[in-house]
């Protein structure tokens, strides 16, 4: 896989990873805004105070905003495995998207090549790529129900979601079973299972159900 050449677009919104933090996890969103020209405008405005590492535009334009090693104001409030300050932790990579339509093809291969980069150079597993629905349940949902975790899976670029065949869940507890697969024990169930469905289930509906217990079991097993 190739990395298109970056667009350098620097924004003035980052600073120094804290307490000597390095990239552990990559986390992908979708920007909510008409076009790549006004996030990237938003991203680099002082006064909006977010910002992220790439952008990537629906014909696979890549522009890159803050250096991997920097703390770039992505990821807000939440956490995932029990660790707070995502930002300090991560990479973040926003993809131009309203949230109500398909990615583009070119988009997500220059989104595979460049999550195949980072990986890389971080010695990163598949598990650290998560949406930033996955670290904020309930504040946000991006990349979205539209957004295909199981291709980047099929590459070793996502966590893959198991295979379950036994919808058993005697004896175990949505809470602690949400917990043990990253998820903050802080956010409601309704939450946390829209979550968890976004990454693994995103056509599923209705409330708790015998099949998310046995996902998430299988999950954490």
């Amino acid at each position: 896989m190739s990395v298109p050449e970056s667009i350098w677009c620097p924004s003035p919104n980052f600073g120094p990873r804290r307490d000597g933090l390095k990239p552990e996890l990559v986390v992908i969103h979708y920007t909510a805004m008409e076009s790549a020209e006004a996030a990237l405008a938003r991203l680099c405005d002082p006064q909006a105070e977010v910002s992220a590492h790439y952008l990537i535009g629906k014909q696979g334009q890549l522009w890159q905003m803050v250096e991997q090693d920097q703390r770039a104001w992505h990821a807000g409030a939440g956490e995932w495995g029990g660790l707070d300050d995502i930002n300090s932790r991560s990479i973040g990579i926003e993809l131009d998207n309203t949230g109500d339509h398909p990615f583009s093809e070119p988009q997500i291969v220059v989104l595979e090549a460049l999550l195949h980069r980072i990986l890389k150079r971080w010695s990163l597993s598949a598990t650290a790529v998560i949406g930033h629905s996955d670290m904020a349940p309930g504040r946000k949902v991006d990349p979205g129900p539209r957004f295909d975790w199981a291709r980047l899976a099929s590459l070793g670029l996502a966590r893959a979601t198991p295979a379950v065949t036994d919808e058993s869940s005697e004896g175990a507890e949505f809470s602690t079973l949400v917990a043990a697969a990253g998820y903050s024990a802080a956010a409601s169930q309704d939450d946390l299972l829209q979550a968890l469905r976004l990454r693994h289930a995103p056509m599923r509906r209705g409330p708790l159900c015998a099949a998310d217990m046995a996902l998430l079991q299988a999950l954490t097993s």
